[in-house]
């Protein structure tokens, strides 16, 4: 496996690869990769000849105060487990690589990143948007994986796609869980033992959600209060938002009548956790 820091060596790479004929896939990460990284790896390699992993900790979508800083770096381990799944390349860049001096071009999908982690985080989507429309730029990957632990950010990604007209296939894998249903991130680091526990209320309460969608209940105001009534029952816990739009345009419903997306974000401590489940028969 190949680990490379630039856009140069990253190209060249490209190009070789593309000679051979080879189908190119690309799995985008800040890295500290964990299973639900590594399932994404394991399937790009089952559809591509060659797979790249971005490992870039992009500054643009982190706003004041959030945790850039902090934010975990581990490129050896993450070499080693990347080889593990049979990734072939790593691209490793710097922020000065990715924005040098004088930088000033940014890319905005409009409407669907006003809500959710839109709402709550401003200017994270730019960044996240601009950077991933980069990568794509540079790596020209046939097919781009993502989670759906990051649900509202794969769909931003699709609509970009299909917006400019690119290229190339977005892919979204259901979300990984630890056994205890915590959905695998690389902040779950941050959790101590207490909080750790605490943190399972997410998915209990997003299956309690389902629970209510699959007894027939359609209201989805009904639905987001049960849900945020169980995660006001853990001390530790502190909601962001719990929100239900529809499945994938993320429009507001007044009655659920088709798929739709019960995302939340909360905060156990200082540590700011994401989730979602997909409401559908």
């Amino acid at each position: 496996m190949f680990i490379y820091h630039t856009i140069a060596e990253i190209r060249e790479y490209v190009r070789e690869a593309r000679s051979k004929g080879h189908v190119i896939g690309l799995a985008p990460t800040m890295g500290y990769l964990h299973e639900g990284h590594l399932e994404l790896m394991r399937r790009a390699k089952e559809r591509c000849d060659t797979v790249i992993v971005s490992i870039f900790v992009n500054p643009t979508q982190f706003g004041p105060g959030e945790d850039l800083d902090r934010y975990p770096r581990d490129l050896e381990r993450d070499a080693r487990l990347a080889e593990e799944v049979g990734v072939d390349a790593i691209f490793n860049p710097s922020a000065g690589e990715m924005y040098p001096a004088g930088y000033c071009t940014y890319v905005d999908v409009e409407g669907v990143t006003s809500i959710l982690c839109g709402m709550s985080r401003p200017g994270h989507f730019r960044g996240v948007t601009t950077v991933v429309i980069k990568l794509f730029n540079i790596v020209k990957p046939d097919a781009a994986f993502f989670g759906q632990k990051d649900a509202q950010q794969a769909l931003v990604i699709k609509r970009m796609t299909a917006d400019l007209n690119l290229d190339l296939e977005v892919i979204t894998l259901p979300t990984v869980r630890e056994a205890d249903g915590l959905a695998m991130s690389s902040r779950n680091i941050y959790l101590d033992p207490v909080q750790r526990e605490a943190a399972l209320v997410l998915n209990r309460s997003l299956l309690k959600g389902r629970e209510a969608f699959l007894a027939g209940e359609r209201d989805p105001s009904k639905i987001i209060n049960l849900v945020a009534g169980m995660i006001r029952g853990e001390a530790l816990a502190e909601i962001d938002y719990v929100e239900i739009y529809s499945h994938p345009d993320l429009q507001a419903v007044a009655r659920i009548r088709g798929p739709a997306l019960l995302a939340m974000a909360v905060k156990i401590g200082r540590t700011r956790l994401i989730d979602n489940i997909l409401l559908e028969v």
